[in-house]
């Protein structure tokens, strides 16, 4: 009897022990703790202003869209919709959200003060959890130091400082810049121009311009990217093909090839080092703060598991020159930040040692995946590049970055007299 017992015991310690064996293969070793996102608006027509020079400059009406101008439409609301919906479930996938609504505090979104802004924050969430009206939050203002500081005259450039930058970006001047892009020059001018009428957006100098805000543009190379701007959000609305590029953007490959000089606009404007510094400190502080902390401390974000600010295209020009990260994906031209597309920010733990990484990533629909309304999915994922660098790891989950190391350098970017008081509202 005592020898059965005996027996009896050894059995259940050999199942016991399988069992916790089998549970450790199971768990994870690598742990998302925090994400930490800033996406652009959605689809949106051309802003007033805009659309009042590129018809000034083409001699010819452009398209009129449904929606306001400069506001999200309601395809770009779907199409938001539908990025928020596969990052949620991703999400969820890795533990940092459960099921359903959103528990109290798991996550915080914070927007730019205009409607594109917040109706993409809107339909993010409404993909991301449907029907739990999560709260979007937003500066009572106009303009918001977290994403305006540089037209809000809180981040003064140096105007000396800021052309010899632009001029060494550029390599000679704006009009040798010009002669450059000239085969991406003819190529938008075919799309736009009437055969034998004046077009004088594309006779126009180009030349480094300070405004009156005292941010910098490039005369005349503003007005042809914002061309190519409207031309790409008309195909992403799914417009009629006539209607895109004048008949000229029958399909993404058609597209693709008039966008070029938006990357010009970033290469002299945005990714300026300088400029990006004295614009982009305040919302990259804003992020390693976040990063960093569990709990929510004076002039730091809240402290959630999902943390979204959603902004501009400028906001994250700046944020990526900061970090030293570019991309090229798919169809779009490198460096391009299309609608909804995301900088993503993932703070991981590693469960044998206690590390903790930082994995970075830029992610945005496709072309197309915007014009269809193409659902998301594992099996058909919006563009992805991940950032690395020596040192990082590169895992199924993806690459993993060395997190002090990562800190330092971000924080190492920040220009400390360029951060304007930042406020949340609960």
């Amino acid at each position: 009897m005592l020898l059965l017992q005996k027996d009896w015991s050894r059995l259940l310690f050999a199942v016991t022990l399988g069992m916790i064996s089998s549970v450790a293969q199971a768990e994870p070793r690598y742990v998302l703790e925090k994400v930490v996102e800033v996406s652009r608006h959605g689809v949106r027509p051309p802003t007033s202003g805009n659309r009042q020079a590129m018809q000034a400059g083409t001699g010819r009406e452009w398209p009129q869209w449904l929606t306001r101008d400069g506001e999200l439409t309601g395809h770009g609301y779907a199409a938001a919709t539908l990025k928020g919906r596969y990052e949620a479930d991703y999400y969820r996938r890795q533990g940092l959200l459960a099921n359903g609504c959103p528990s109290a505090g798991a996550v915080y979104v914070w927007a730019s003060p205009l409607q594109r802004t917040r109706a993409t924050a809107q339909a993010l969430m409404d993909g991301a959890f449907p029907g739990c009206g999560v709260a979007i939050h937003a500066a009572a203002t106009e303009q918001d130091p977290l994403f305006q500081a540089d037209k809000m005259g809180l981040v003064p450039l140096d105007a000396e400082r800021a052309r010899t930058a632009i001029r060494q970006a550029m390599g000679g001047s704006a009009e040798q810049v010009k002669t450059r892009f000239s085969a991406d020059i003819r190529r938008l001018q075919a799309a736009v121009c009437l055969p034998q009428q004046a077009c004088p957006a594309f006779e126009q100098p180009w030349e480094i311009t300070q405004e009156h805000d005292g941010r910098f543009s490039i005369n005349g190379l503003g007005t042809l990217s914002n061309m190519a701007e409207s031309i790409r959000l008309a195909y992403s609305e799914n417009q009629p093909t006539a209607q895109v590029a004048f008949g000229h953007g029958v399909n993404a490959s058609a597209v693709a090839p008039l966008l070029p000089l938006l990357t010009a606009r970033y290469d002299f404007t945005n990714d300026v080092p300088y400029i990006a510094q004295r614009g982009g400190s305040v919302l990259l502080n804003q992020i390693a703060l976040a990063l960093a902390a569990d709990r929510t401390s004076a002039g730091a974000p809240p402290a959630a598991r999902w943390l979204l600010f959603v902004a501009h295209d400028t906001n994250i020009a700046y944020l990526r020159t900061l970090l030293g990260f570019s991309w090229q994906q798919g169809l779009y031209p490198r460096g391009n930040i299309p609608p909804a597309g995301s900088l993503v920010f993932e703070r991981w733990r590693d469960r044998q040692t206690g590390q903790r990484f930082l994995r970075l990533y830029f992610q945005a629909q496709s072309l197309d995946q915007i014009r269809q309304l193409s659902p998301l999915s594992t099996l058909s994922p919006p563009l992805k590049t991940e950032f690395s660098r020596p040192g990082c790891r590169q895992l199924s989950l993806g690459v993993l970055c060395p997190w002090t190391e990562s800190m330092q350098r971000m924080r190492a970017a920040i220009d400390p007299t360029a951060l304007p008081t930042v406020q949340y509202r609960p």
